[in-house]
């Protein structure tokens, strides 16, 4: 397969792994890239050092192009993103900030950008400032798709745009990557099908509800981890949903947090503080929503776990290799070529 997305990150199949924390870790990673795909290593719960370790194993798995990712509003997501340039990682995934500083360090050493946007007004800045692509994510993704779905939002985007577009948000099979193409994208981002498969470290409990669930069987609410995000509908989510912003267990979380990160908690805490009271607000959701999120992919915790999942996980009724579901994916896509030319 031949797209702008295969010639500019030198990969077979324009297929990408979202960056999924806890989810693409180094071997998920490596999987991916070496299936002729490019895989995305997650860096939002690691430390500094954690963050290096693993793309240095990512590095030890695979020869292959491959990326990593930087939530820039988290706490640590700036310095994550300072070890990413320093190792000089293929392809930097960034989201949730301005990332002009990452294009011109990044293109100095020879590497891509990638911005993850929900509308056309964060696409045209990111496109202006030097992005040599973007993920553009539709309602029906895990995690932070916009108001738009994909199927409007992927041609309202590339009508408009001189950079690539890998589309996120319902892509689970070779038909969909079909279907992105043809409303513009070059490429798809999966993560729910990804996270369901053999080699992902997502715990069992967890997979099992994937091939369960229906595409109805999702929570979209800002009441989780205070921004627009789409969960798993399991007892730990309808939860936190109805519970809301728990300032107490934010409080206790945030320790939490700072620990994994190795991050001096009174200097986060002050930062967070001087930052104003609605960015303090935000990142208190999010202390909850971080632990939340692990409990449920490393332990399984339907009761307190929450999980970022997409209405694509009901499209999903196996658990295969990450190599077999690759090379299902093209064989459909070339089926669904074929099944076009013959109906127009």
């Amino acid at each position: 397969m031949k797209t702008r997305i295969t010639e500019l990150f030198g990969i077979e199949y324009p297929i990408i792994l979202s960056g999924m924390s806890w989810i693409s870790v180094p071997k998920v990673v490596a999987a991916v890239s070496n299936a002729g795909g490019l895989g995305i290593l997650a860096t939002g719960p690691l430390s500094l050092d954690e963050t290096r370790e693993a793309i240095r194993e990512v590095r030890s798995l695979t020869d292959k192009p491959f990326g990593a990712n930087a939530s820039l509003l988290l706490p640590g997501g700036t310095d994550n993103a300072a070890i990413l340039i320093e190792e000089k990682v293929p392809v930097i995934n960034f989201a949730l900030g301005k990332g002009d500083w990452i294009v011109k360090a990044v293109h100095e050493y020879g590497g891509k950008v990638v911005a993850t946007v929900i509308n056309s007004y964060h696409a045209g800045r990111a496109q202006d400032y030097g992005t040599d692509a973007l993920i553009v994510t539709g309602h029906e993704a895990a995690g932070h798709g916009g108001d738009a779905t994909s199927i409007v939002l992927i041609p309202s985007i590339a009508k408009s745009m001189k950079i690539p577009i890998i589309a996120a948000g319902g892509f689970t099979t070779g038909g969909g990557l079909a279907a992105a193409l043809a409303l513009g994208a070059h490429g798809i981002a999966m993560g729910s099908r990804f996270m369901t498969t053999a080699e992902s470290p997502l715990h069992e409990n967890f997979k099992e509800l994937s091939v369960k669930k229906t595409i109805y069987d999702t929570i979209y609410t800002v009441r989780i981890d205070g921004i627009p995000c789409r969960f798993m509908d399991a007892k730990g989510a309808r939860r936190a949903k109805k519970r809301g912003l728990n300032l107490f267990a934010a409080f206790l979380n945030s320790r939490i947090i700072s620990k994994q990160l190795n991050l001096p908690y009174f200097k986060l805490f002050l930062g967070v503080l001087a930052s104003g009271p609605k960015n303090a607000k935000q990142m208190a959701f999010l202390a909850n929503a971080y632990r939340a999120a692990c409990l449920a992919t490393e332990d399984g915790d339907i009761e307190r776990g929450v999980l970022p999942v997409g209405q694509a996980t009901g499209l999903i009724d196996d658990v295969p290799t990450i190599k077999e579901l690759m090379e299902r994916i093209v064989e459909e896509a070339i089926e669904a070529r074929e099944q076009i030319k013959e109906m127009i």
